[in-house]
């Protein structure tokens, strides 16, 4: 599998901030990789005896309910991998190449949210389906980062479904078929020997497409839902606004126009960053209405660029 080609879809310059390792997917790769290392050299150790492998496998890997499982189990599961190819595939060939992007539209805080919670529903399905459909995986631990990883692999498919990658670096295949046929497979292989939780890995990629679809507004909104939105839209506005001093002696800030112009009525008229927010506040309303596949260009360039500013 190698890089993506042509399609029709916005891809921002990379003269114009779009980097290679965003902030979370940079910190995602030096956590796994800090991880694995720890796990590889340390590993023969042993401790009263006992293996220090063993050791992180029970306390850090998904351990079955009621054999061993603790809750932050959820979350430290995902930074552990069996071997090199498994760390391998799931940073470069899935995290990397098909996050990369979609960290830049959504930006970091609502990435890594999107990401863990994906590997979070990715383990409840292990845990709670496999002693039902695929008991031989219902024993040991489970780890990596697989099933977030199909949770991105999903967003991705959803957002830029005619995006091309080629496999063995030969054969062009779009993503939207790629990731359907991997889903094919998950499904027929549950069950089957071997070491592969694919019950995880489909669980991830059913909370990677419902939670575009909530994206996109075909999941209704909940009260508490809308509230992500709007803690969005106000972490543009903190960073554009001056804080407000308090204590004695602070007064209230004034803007004035330096050049002297006023509108009709005799305000002011409103300062470039108020603008800019207002046009941010109006792509944002528009997400939530319609979804991020109905922005123009223009409109997918201005949220880009703000986006930055959180990274």
């Amino acid at each position: 599998m190698a890089a993506y080609g042509s399609g029709n879809y916005y891809r921002p310059s990379f003269f114009g901030g779009f980097s290679f390792f965003p902030p979370v997917i940079k910190t995602l790769l030096l956590l796994n990789g800090a991880v694995f290392l720890v796990m590889t050299f340390l590993g023969g150790f042993r401790l009263d005896g006992v293996p220090l492998r063993y050791l992180f496998d029970t306390y850090l890997g998904l351990m079955p309910f009621g054999n061993g499982f603790w809750p932050w189990q959820l979350i430290t599961y995902q930074f552990m991998h069996a071997d090199f190819f498994h760390i391998l595939f799931n940073m470069v060939f899935g995290l990397w190449m098909f996050g990369t992007e979609v960290e830049h539209v959504w930006g970091g805080r609502t990435f890594l949210w999107f990401y863990l919670a994906c590997g979070v529903v990715a383990g409840v399905a292990q845990l709670v389906l496999s002693p039902i459909f695929d008991p031989g995986q219902a024993v040991g631990p489970t780890v990596g980062a697989s099933g977030a990883v199909y949770g991105v692999l999903v967003a991705f498919a959803m957002m830029f479904p005619d995006r091309q990658i080629y496999l063995y670096f030969l054969i062009p295949v779009r993503v939207k078929y790629f990731v359907m046929f991997l889903i094919v497979v998950g499904v027929m292989s549950v069950g089957n020997p071997g070491n592969v939780a694919n019950l995880a890995h489909l669980g991830g990629a059913l909370a990677g497409y419902l939670f575009v679809l909530y994206q996109r507004g075909v999941i209704p909104r909940i009260r508490g839902g809308e509230k992500m939105v709007e803690d969005f839209r106000n972490l543009f506005a903190n960073r554009s606004r001056p804080k407000r001093r308090s204590g004695p002696g602070a007064r209230e800030a004034k803007v004035f126009d330096i050049s002297g112009e006023t509108g009709r009525s005799g305000e002011q008229r409103p300062t470039i960053e108020e603008s800019t927010q207002k046009r941010i506040d109006d792509i944002l309303d528009k997400i939530s209405q319609h979804g991020y596949q109905s922005l123009t260009d223009e409109e997918k360039q201005i949220l880009f660029e703000a986006s930055k500013k959180l990274n």
